[in-house]
């Protein structure tokens, strides 16, 4: 077989990576003052207008000639030479008839700022508070069921910490890509859930494939350690990962490169949920199911080796001992009289190893 790369060696400093850029994500989002919530999320307008003239007019103007209006957005859309920009205004209860008081004052404004070009009006939407509220409330309970569904689903082709395991590494692809939308002030928008639940399903794609590969070789070397097992699988699945990884990659980033908009964002928060999914299915989901693993394998020994010791007192105090100081014939026993719980503990494993065999067979 080929070079088995030591995966697991590193799992510790990858792990504290993870720490870093989560608390960073957290941080940067609470300094920029929460999510760029879209009217989605979020009550508000959303303009989209075209100005066309004899100067090339920029973002940042527009901002500045509505800078009286508070929790206004604009953004560009399109090429520069197209002269479009969408405007978005926050409702905050206040204003009676928001929606067309609003639209009026943006056009009337815009046309006040450049009376030499003409304002055309391309498209209007408005989200009431209510609809926003039921929309965010919707988004989170969906995204928490399917998380739900997915642990249901692993638990039952794997293990418990398989699926916990998987869970992990989803957490933690969710908690980065929103830290990097928060940080960098990316419009949250229905598109954005779009883009998480599509960042998941590839994410949990690949895990499995490692989990799968990891599960058929937990019998094939059943000699080596479960490390090693760890470190074989993944190092078996590599060149599928990457192969595909870098295949969605370009389709991805072609997308971003030919499109604007919603779906020019659509694509960027793909094209960083890619590469934090194949991160995580290495560094985050295989490293919590050797712990877990770990931690299962103490937690029966404890218990193992409190059944010996329960059981061996039992037969202490129910069978003869002989004036010599040695238990009845039949039970093995140390120099000291008392039975010997290591024959007992070969005798359980000898059990225990036929009833495997029984179900391979």
């Amino acid at each position: 077989m080929k070079r088995v790369f030591d995966f697991m060696k590193i799992r510790g400093v990858m792990l504290v990576i993870s720490g870093i850029l989560i608390i960073g994500g957290i941080a940067g989002t609470i300094s920029r003052g929460g999510f760029n919530l879209g009217i989605d999320f979020q009550a508000g307008l959303s303009i989209t207008v075209q100005i066309d003239g004899d100067e090339m007019i920029d973002v940042a103007d527009i901002r500045s000639e509505l800078s009286s209006i508070d929790g206004l957005a604009a953004q560009r859309v399109g090429s520069e030479e197209d002269q479009r920009f969408i405007i978005r205004v926050r409702d905050d209860g206040t204003t009676p008839d928001f929606e067309q008081t609003m639209a009026e004052q943006l056009l009337s404004d815009i046309r006040a700022a450049y009376p030499g070009a003409r304002v055309t009006e391309l498209e209007t939407a408005y989200v009431g508070p209510r609809f926003s509220a039921d929309l965010a409330q919707q988004a989170i309970a969906l995204t928490a069921f399917a998380l739900l569904l997915i642990l249901a689903y692993l638990w039952f082709r794997f293990r418990l910490g398989y699926a916990l395991s998987s869970i992990a590494a989803l957490v933690h692809d969710v908690l980065l890509i929103l830290g990097v939308i928060g940080t960098f002030q990316l419009e949250v928008s229905t598109a954005t859930i779009a883009a998480v639940l599509t960042i998941i399903g590839y994410s949990l794609n690949d895990t499995i494939v490692i989990f799968d590969r990891i599960r058929e070789n937990e019998i094939l070397l059943k000699d080596s350690s479960f490390p090693v097992v760890i470190n074989t699988s993944i190092t078996q699945s590599l060149s599928r990962t990457l192969i595909t990884s870098l295949t969605t990659l370009l389709a991805v980033v072609a997308i971003y490169v030919f499109s604007t908009g919603q779906i020019q964002l659509f694509a960027l928060k793909l094209i960083v949920g890619v590469v934090i999914g194949t991160y995580s299915s290495v560094f985050v989901a295989s490293p919590v199911l050797l712990v877990w693993t770990a931690a299962a394998v103490k937690r029966r020994k404890k218990r193992d080796a409190e059944k010996y010791r329960k059981g061996a007192t039992t037969r202490e105090a129910a069978e003869p001992v002989t004036p010599a100081g040695t238990v009845a014939a039949g039970t093995p026993a140390t120099a000291g009289g008392a039975p010997d719980i290591e024959a007992a503990k070969r005798e359980i494993a000898k059990q225990r190893s036929r009833k495997k065999n029984r179900k391979k067979r």
